[in-house]
């Protein structure tokens, strides 16, 4: 079982905030005295998809660092430690989720002050509030050129010389999502409303794109997703989806796993069922955000 806090976000430890007050220190009373390089602006993204944007808009011209980045790490009970609060200290560009799902970014730029400094709150740039948001907002294809503009915009503002090349660049990545959206489309066009099953929303985005209907039970992947086991009359259903073929898929969350949705996956497979795994932050087989 995991321990959530804030829809699945960890406080800081006592160990990290000692951290954070000598990187108060360090910076002369909250102005951080980072060096510069000159045309290269620093980034840091709350996870490794928008890092990785943001390092494919910005090219050569920025330093990106993602906080979010490990495949083995279960992003629910991530802990942020004194090197984050360090590269945020001394970000020219923050790129947070929102959504509560990194929430411990708002503490890390609480600690600091940094007068150029830009946070861009992917939440904010789409417009997604509500009580039950999904908040992975990185599956939401349709969408992600809105974040990336927002991106290049952030970039040009803080580097205006080198502005037309993260133009370029964001039509280049705008060209590059094509092929992904081609896909998308050919899903839908070919298997309408056909029914798909997962065991948390990480993929609700994509899965709406592609005219997909998800038929898990609500209260399984609410359970889920809030580090719960989900009751008993909300698995014996899930495994009934699964073991009566109500579903032509399982989409799987390879990195936040427990006993039950093992056994679901396990399910899955002896009925002979497609198992999709995905994940909360970009795989390192992956070269780019498009792949």
């Amino acid at each position: 079982m995991r321990t959530v806090t804030g829809r699945g976000r960890a406080g800081l430890t006592c160990g990290v905030a000692a951290g954070l007050a000598a990187v108060a220190v360090l910076a002369g009373c909250g102005t951080p005295r980072a060096p510069v390089t000159p045309g290269v602006v620093k980034v840091v993204a709350g996870e490794n998809f928008g890092g990785n944007i943001a390092g494919q808009i910005g090219g050569r011209h920025v330093q990106v660092t993602s906080i979010l980045s490990n495949p083995g790490t279960d992003p629910h009970e991530y802990e942020a430690d004194v090197a984050d609060a360090l590269a945020v200290a001394e970000a020219r560009l923050v790129i947070a989720n929102g959504a509560g799902y990194d929430g411990f970014l708002s503490q890390l730029l609480g600690a600091t002050v940094n007068a150029g400094r830009i946070v861009l709150t992917v939440q904010a740039v789409l417009g997604m509030y509500g009580p039950d948001v999904n908040p992975h907002f990185w599956y939401d294809i349709p969408r992600v050129p809105r974040v990336a503009a927002a991106i290049e915009a952030a970039l040009a503002r803080l580097d205006p010389p080198d502005a037309n090349v993260f133009a370029a660049n964001l039509a280049a990545f705008d060209a590059s999502l094509r092929p992904v959206e081609a896909v998308i489309a050919s899903i839908r066009r070919r298997f309408p409303g056909a029914p798909v099953a997962y065991t948390e929303g990480v993929p609700g985005y994509l899965l709406q794109a592609a005219g997909l209907t998800v038929v898990t039970p609500p209260g399984f992947a609410a359970a889920i997703e809030d580090g719960n086991e989900p009751g008993a009359g909300a698995t014996a259903q899930m495994f009934q989806l699964i073991t009566g073929h109500g579903t032509r898929v399982l989409l799987y969350n390879a990195q936040a796993v427990s006993p039950v949705t093992q056994q679901v996956r396990a399910l899955a497979r002896q009925h002979g069922l497609p198992v999709v795994p995905v994940t909360e932050t970009m795989p390192s087989s992956s070269g780019s955000y498009q792949a």
